[in-house]
């Protein structure tokens, strides 16, 4: 079940529509049901609750005005799961560059002023 601080994707008539973190789950006065806050990570940021059933925040389709809805939980996949030619690419050291371009050190420069 996703919880507290997780990330969803939430999906609208078959469509990916916002990534979300869950801020938090509080019961509801109806029983079995929840008041879900989201904090949508889109264009322009917002907040809503959704209140819900432990089903639905499961990844069970409901309907929202008449639409058909449902919310997956976003998992980071580890490391050693990735295909070689998707895994992650070493840093480079500074001074290493693309074209031998020279990595500024933005900190040093502003405790120089």
């Amino acid at each position: 079940m996703a919880d507290v601080n997780d990330i969803v994707l939430i999906h609208l008539e078959d469509k990916p529509i916002s990534f979300a973190r869950i801020e938090s789950i509080d019961p509801d006065i109806k029983p079995g049901w929840f008041k879900v806050k989201f904090f949508l990570l889109q264009i322009p940021l917002q907040s809503v609750i959704w209140i819900l059933r432990a089903a639905y925040i499961n990844g069970t389709e409901f309907t929202m005005s008449g639409k058909r809805m449902w919310i997956e939980q976003v998992v980071c996949p580890k490391e050693d799961a990735l295909p070689a030619d998707e895994s992650p690419k070493p840093r480079l050291d500074k001074g290493s560059g693309a074209g031998g371009a020279k990595v500024i050190d933005m900190k040093s420069l502003l405790k120089k002023r």
